[in-house]
């Protein structure tokens, strides 16, 4: 039982580390892509911003809008 506790604990270590090391990957490029984005901001012109804020707002779902179709019974398709 033992082994197989240790086995169980070593390969839960090693899941740990795999993750621990993506999160910081993810971190460091999130970290970078802020700072692009902050970059690209102060750089572009205020009539370049608000067309990009144009282009966003049609893309946002409306939230009178149904996701899934209901069956007459009240559940979902």
């Amino acid at each position: 039982m033992d082994l197989v506790k240790n086995h169980l604990m070593y390969a839960v270590r090693e899941e740990v580390e795999i993750l621990k090391e993506q999160i910081r990957e993810l971190v460091e490029k999130n970290s970078q892509l802020e700072r692009e984005n902050s970059l690209l901001k102060t750089l572009a012109s205020p009539e370049q911003l608000e067309k990009f804020q144009s282009r966003l707002s049609p893309e946002e779902p409306a939230p009178e809008t149904p996701q899934a179709p209901e069956a007459p019974g009240g559940s979902e398709v």
